[in-house]
């Protein structure tokens, strides 16, 4: 099997490379040198090798933050949302029929598959920077340059990890690239993996948790061990480095109330677990890594939240009051101004019933579904200040139905759904009406490390210390404790989406589960195997997602006249057209189930030169 020389050769193919949601022209061929970091860039300080580590950590939070935040499609790509506009036919809804190698894979509009791609492989090139002039500056310690790049290891890692459970089997760059290179290939999935398990062992070792807020630190290179480790199927490594991590002694649950708010009695630690105040303090110990976004640190790069637009519905608009006037309106400053206390919301993330019904059938006195802190929409009064003098329902709750049974709501999926106001409620100083405003976001906490231990118990058909650990998560919840008994993967990826929604990319989570289950052979709590050699047409990611959804393949059109549709193969996302064409001397494989796979060669299965 043919194995890859990274020569240097100029800058063509990482142009196209990195921006491969743009046209394939012939002028974007051209070299465009100072589009990098050119040979003459200084990088004889420490400091120097932090600075680009820094851009790193920058691109993280917009992953999760700003309008049409990638991690919408993440959402739409499960059983726990789907996108939620519906007056227009761009949206990824079809997927059948949207999704494809040449559409539009990068815009807001559309989706942000091609997003992943690109800005995965930036963030891959600048870890690689760090790593390969790791020798240059002149360090106060071997442990200062170690920490330096277990850092950069944890970068690469991150980026890759994310990569192999969206696309699959990708090409692997180990080495800072200063010039062109048209021959990449496809490496094999597990390959990357082991890759990364390797260098995130030593990341392990030297990364310190004494870092600032934003950095990486020692409980994030064990969490993201943790997930790979999963992915090999190395499950006792899987429960070691959770563990690491668990009963270090640095983290915590946070199990009773601080920070702001704590006056409020109506609140609770759900609450303040989430306030944008309290997500970086020092008295949170359940942060392993989060995203900077403050408009006072950052200034105009800092991204604001746009959480409040996104994941709550229009309940603004099209919702009539039982007497057929318009009911609500999105102004501030009235009366009754619901806009600045809920946001307006377009519903790009619509959540599903699964995630607003569904998984809160025993919910007892979660804190996560209470009175406060999970909105319903009758929670939401008919506002509009013109039909205060003439409409009876003027400050009354809203109604989905009248007394004869006529929708009150033209567009239910887009206007009429429950949602997590403790989660998404993010005050806006900025944008009136609000749509949510600048906040730091989690990327890694405690709460995940104990479900990923959860998982690896499970997998090891040991559901008494699963239990355990997830009933560590539901106590502080104040949700019913579960019987192990009860606990399979069903269970668990149920509190996966109480606890994470909007913070774990569940596309990518989903996947590596379906992976898990085929690399394995294990039954599947739906009665079902899978297998490798045919995992693009019969997946637990698709059955799962068929079985929770009532929105793909059930008929369900869009006001636009969409119709939703998922098939297995979208398992993994097609590699963007752009990249592989731009490629001419090597071949980067596409997945099956999109135009270009019967090129497709066996990818490398050993690591690059």
């Amino acid at each position: 099997m043919k194995k890859i020389s990274y020569h240097i050769i100029g800058y063509v193919f990482l142009a196209a490379f990195f921006l491969s949601s743009a046209a394939c022209k012939k002028e974007f061929l051209e070299p465009k040198p100072l589009s990098f970091y050119s040979p003459a860039e200084s990088f004889k300080t420490p400091g120097a090798l932090l600075n680009v580590l820094s851009v790193c950590e920058s691109s993280m939070r917009l992953e999760y933050l700003t309008t049409d935040a990638p991690i919408i499609t993440e959402l739409l790509f499960s059983e726990v949302s789907v996108h939620g506009k519906t007056d227009a036919a761009s949206p990824a809804q079809n997927l059948n029929l949207q999704i494809t190698p040449d559409a539009q894979l990068n815009n807001g509009s559309y989706n942000r598959i091609g997003w992943y791609w690109d800005e995965g492989y930036r963030a891959i090139k600048n870890a690689n920077t760090v790593i390969s002039r790791i020798d240059q500056p002149v360090y106060d310690s071997e442990a200062q340059k170690n920490a330096i790049l277990g850092a950069a290891y944890f970068h690469r890692a991150f980026r890759y990890y994310g990569l192999v459970h969206q696309f699959g089997d990708v090409p692997l760059i180990l080495t800072e690239l200063e010039g062109p290179k048209l021959d990449f290939y496809s490496t094999k999935r597990e390959v990357i993996l082991q890759k990364l398990k390797e260098d995130l062992e030593f990341a392990e070792q030297w990364v310190s948790d004494d870092v600032q807020r934003g950095a990486v630190t020692k409980g994030a290179v064990s969490h993201l061990l943790t997930k790979v480790n999963l992915a090999l199927g190395l499950f006792d490594d899987a429960i070691t480095s959770a563990s690491h991590v668990i009963d270090g002694g640095r983290y915590r649950l946070m199990t009773e109330r601080f920070g702001s708010d704590m006056s409020d009695p109506a609140r609770n630690v759900t609450w303040d677990l989430h306030r944008p105040q309290n997500k970086a303090i020092g008295d949170n110990k359940e942060v392993l890594l989060l995203t900077v976004d403050r408009i006072d640190v950052l200034g105009k790069s800092a991204a604001g939240s746009a959480l409040m637009y996104a994941a709550v519905p229009i309940w603004w608009n099209n919702i009539t009051t039982p007497n057929g006037n318009r009911g609500t309106i999105d102004a501030a400053g009235i009366e009754i101004d619901q806009s600045t206390a809920y946001g307006r919301g377009v519903a790009q993330a619509r959540s599903t019933w699964y995630t607003t019904h569904m998984i809160w059938e025993n919910a007892g006195g979660d804190y996560r579904h209470a009175p406060g802190n999970w909105m319903r929409m009758e929670d939401i009064v008919y506002n509009n200040p013109n039909i205060k003098a003439t409409d009876s329902y003027y400050g009354q709750p809203l109604q989905l139905y009248n007394s004869s049974g006529a929708i009150l709501c033209t567009d239910t999926i887009r206007g009429w759904f429950q949602w997590p106001h403790y989660k998404v409620y993010i005050p806006d100083f900025v944008n009136v009406p609000s749509r949510g405003g600048y906040t730091d976001w989690y990327v890694y906490r405690l709460a995940e490390t104990y479900l990923l231990r959860a998982e690896a118990y499970l997998w090891k058909d040991d559901p008494v210390n699963a239990a355990i650990d997830i009933n560590k998560v539901r106590e502080r919840a104040n949700a019913p404790l579960l019987d192990a008994a009860d606990i399979n993967m069903d269970v668990l990826l149920d509190e996966r989406n109480r606890e994470l929604y909007y913070e774990e990319p569940r596309k990518t989570e989903l996947t590596r589960i379906a992976y898990i289950f085929a690399q394995t052979g294990k039954a599947a709590y739906n009665g079902k195997t899978y297998s490798l050699n045919n995992f693009s047409d019969n997946n637990f990611f698709y059955d799962r997602i068929m079985e929770k959804t009532d929105f793909y393949n059930k008929g369900v059109k869009t006001n636009y006249g969409n119709e939703y549709t998922m098939s297995p193969y979208h398992v993994l996302w097609p590699v963007p057209a752009s990249s592989i064409n731009a490629n001419t001397k090597g071949v980067i494989n596409q997945n099956k189930g999109y135009a270009g796979y019967e090129r497709n060669v066996p990818p490398l299965a050993v690591l690059p030169d």
